[in-house]
């Protein structure tokens, strides 16, 4: 069975990667019998959003720390992990994906992804290995792989989706349950929390995304 890198940003929807969403990627692939590798870059996080009032705590966090809250301590160092690694790649989304991953959440389509997520994943692409992402998460690979015109969802959200389409993706229209697939890319998208409302809606394309990344990777 593959060995498939989980990209985590942090612990938390408003700051971090989207634990329902990471979560539930990481059961749908230990489901099938894949083999995880979690990793995370090591970086401070844009800020920290005290969850229970939406607001900034003033507190400074790292990226790689927190996501390991969700691996369970098994985590990577992202610097350390090279295409040759691992069969495919998936990216759970959250704020994070757009605030430490990226710095969409502030510059939009002017966004710059960090060296060591825009590494991994030209790597993978330049490989030819399936890449998976939930959420917002679609935006790194329309900043990454925009010169492949990879075809990516966000769901509906205009301005999202406008920007995926500023750094040269196609964005496709698609609901929570469902999944955007690019064959030629080998890239397969699914719009989670950008849609909702609930986990066992989100769930719903989460495994279909799973399930085809690691049909792609057998191939």
């Amino acid at each position: 069975m593959a060995k498939v890198g989980v990209v985590l940003s942090g612990c938390g929807v408003y700051d971090g990667a989207e634990i329902h969403e990471a979560t539930l990627t990481l059961y749908f692939l230990d489901r099938a019998g894949a083999e995880i590798l979690c990793m995370a870059p090591d970086v401070s996080q844009m800020h920290v959003i005290d969850h229970t009032k939406g607001e900034p705590s003033g507190e400074a966090r790292n990226v790689l720390c927190e996501s390991s809250r969700i691996a369970r301590g098994d985590i990577r160092n992202m610097k350390d992990v090279k295409a040759a690694d691992i069969d495919a790649l998936i990216f759970p989304g959250g704020f994070g994906a757009a605030k430490n991953l990226c710095d969409f959440a502030v510059k939009g389509a002017d966004c710059a992804v960090n060296p060591e997520v825009a590494r991994l994943v030209g790597e993978i692409h330049a490989a030819k290995k399936p890449v998976g992402f939930i959420c917002i998460a679609p935006v790194i690979a329309a900043k990454v792989l925009g010169a492949a015109s990879p075809k990516l969802t966000i769901g509906n959200d205009p301005g999202a989706s406008a920007a995926i389409e500023a750094m040269g993706g196609r964005h496709v229209q698609a609901p929570v349950e469902g999944i955007v697939v690019d064959e030629a890319n080998k890239i397969v998208t699914t719009p989670a929390y950008m849609l909702g409302p609930t986990i066992s809606k989100v769930a719903q394309g989460i495994e279909k995304l799973v399930a085809e990344i690691l049909k792609m990777a057998e191939k």
